[in-house]
């Protein structure tokens, strides 16, 4: 289902094997929060989607728990950021901004995506539900 959706919009895209559940599963324990269904869903027909220029989509589940862990012990991410344990980040727009999901009490409570800006540390709403990001983005909708 999201491979044909994403290649109707970019013919270009390219998909990895399928993650696993236990995958999934370590991706959850490590940033302590449910993966929301679309996330899920995807990341189990394609455990990553690649755009042109080789920007990632979607990271793979290895990158969105690496990156996830890594933003929220950086030190000096503290000092200049207010806490990212509110963000459940699984993809970037390749300028240093991120998009994510956004968190509350462990749980991915809404479907919307929420892009981070790293100059500014705001968090800005950018699509109603992964599908549509995925839309937005690749059609150039959205704009960061």
């Amino acid at each position: 289902m999201w491979k044909e959706k994403i290649r109707q919009l970019n013919a270009e895209t390219t998909f990895c094997s399928p993650a696993t559940t236990p995958q999934l599963e370590a991706v959850e324990r490590s940033v302590s929060a449910a993966l929301p269904p679309e996330l899920r869903s995807l990341l189990l027909e394609t455990n990553g989607v690649r755009g042109l220029y080789s920007l990632d989509l979607v990271w793979t589940a290895a990158r969105i728990e690496s990156d996830n862990a890594s933003f929220r012990a950086n030190a000096r991410f503290r000092e200049l950021y207010m806490p990212f344990d509110h963000l459940l980040f699984f993809a970037d727009a390749g300028n240093g901004d991120q998009f994510a999901f956004a968190v509350l009490a462990g749980q991915v409570r809404r479907p919307d995506i929420f892009a981070w800006n790293h100059e500014d540390d705001s968090r800005t709403w950018v699509a109603p539900s992964l599908a549509a990001y995925l839309e937005w983005w690749l059609l150039g909708r959205i704009k960061l």
